[in-house]
């Protein structure tokens, strides 16, 4: 077990929200998948969780999306498995569920590999056991491959090894503001990828600069980007369809681009515990380029095309993207 749940252990009269979640692209882009297994606590009232997932299609219209709230009874975290709600179980090496009632119907049996070593964002321990920061990240799986099947809105949808990611949050409130963005196989070289969280967090009138965490792995070298230490430096110049980013770390320094047509981008809403409600709109058929600057070595150029995620939360309703018509919390 690479991680556990939180939400087991959070008293009551706290509020808390909870996400493990599976990204699975196909190799040469244009289809990938987003599966989230969530909880949501309010401050005195039971735990609820649910099941989300999108379909990425670049020849499509738009995503499909499905998602369905359960409630306390149906949530847990059973010895050998990350999280079960309803008949969904999300266990390491295995995702298998469903999504019924008065949503779209869904339904997935998906196995994965254990793959690179965890990811842990957070550059120090302590930071996962106190208060602050709000926003808890890591990554059990950060580069794994899927095999299996999907079914959503009638449509099948087949995995044969599917680079991919399984990642994991928690706390007691979203960042102000926050992208993500994730690829794998960079370049088309097989176990390389980048992951990585940026977030401007509010602190009482104040919003701290872009802070961000996360790895980057090219040619089989592991490279660690951002911290508090790399805050100077840290650029995002984000929008809803996209954004350019520099982050810089130890022996490194990663410019690029990534993003995608509005039309492929899903949005949902995000509560807070406490509230209020962030939008997040992900693409995860986005299209992405880096130029990696390391010292007493040629810059590298690396591209994935329609197989990236690009993430943005937002307090912004005007970004375009039609909202998905599910509440949350």
């Amino acid at each position: 077990m690479r991680t556990q749940a939180r939400f087991p252990n959070v008293p009551q009269n706290r509020g808390h929200y909870e996400s493990f979640y599976v990204k699975a692209s196909q190799p040469g882009g244009g289809h990938s998948i987003w599966l989230r297994h969530t909880t949501h606590q309010r401050p005195g009232e039971q735990v609820q969780g649910s099941l989300w997932l999108t379909a990425f299609d670049s020849g499509a219209p738009g995503p499909h999306a499905t998602k369905a709230t359960l409630p306390a009874a149906e949530v847990s975290a059973p010895d050998g498995s990350y999280i079960q709600i309803g008949d969904a179980v999300l266990s390491p090496g295995r995702a298998q569920g469903s999504i019924g009632g008065d949503a779209p119907h869904a339904s997935w049996d998906l196995t994965f590999d254990e793959g690179a070593e965890p990811l842990r964002h957070l550059p120090y321990e302590f930071m996962y056991e106190r208060k602050l920061p709000k926003t808890k990240m890591l990554s059990p799986h950060p580069y794994s491959r899927f095999s299996g099947q999907v079914e959503i809105a009638g449509e099948k949808i087949e995995l044969d090894g599917w680079p991919g990611m399984v990642g994991h949050n928690w706390g007691a409130e979203h960042a102000e503001r926050w992208t993500w963005i994730q690829a794998s196989d960079l370049g088309g070289r097989r176990g390389d990828y980048l992951d990585i969280a940026a977030g401007r967090i509010k602190l009482g009138p104040m919003t701290t600069p872009w802070i961000a965490n996360g790895r980057l792995v090219l040619d089989g070298e592991e490279y660690r980007l951002g911290g508090l230490d790399k805050v100077y430096g840290t650029e995002v110049e984000e929008s809803p369809e996209g954004c350019t980013f520099t982050f810089p770390g130890k022996n490194v320094n990663v410019k690029g681009r990534v993003g995608a047509p509005l039309k492929d981008f899903v949005a949902w809403v995000y509560a807070d515990p406490a509230g209020p409600e962030h939008n997040a709109l992900n693409s995860s058929i986005a299209d992405i380029e880096l130029k990696i600057e390391r010292p007493g070595t040629k810059h590298a150029r690396v591209e994935v095309a329609g197989a990236a995620a690009y993430e943005l939360g937002t307090r912004d309703t005007d970004h375009g993207i039609p909202v998905q018509p599910f509440s949350d919390g």
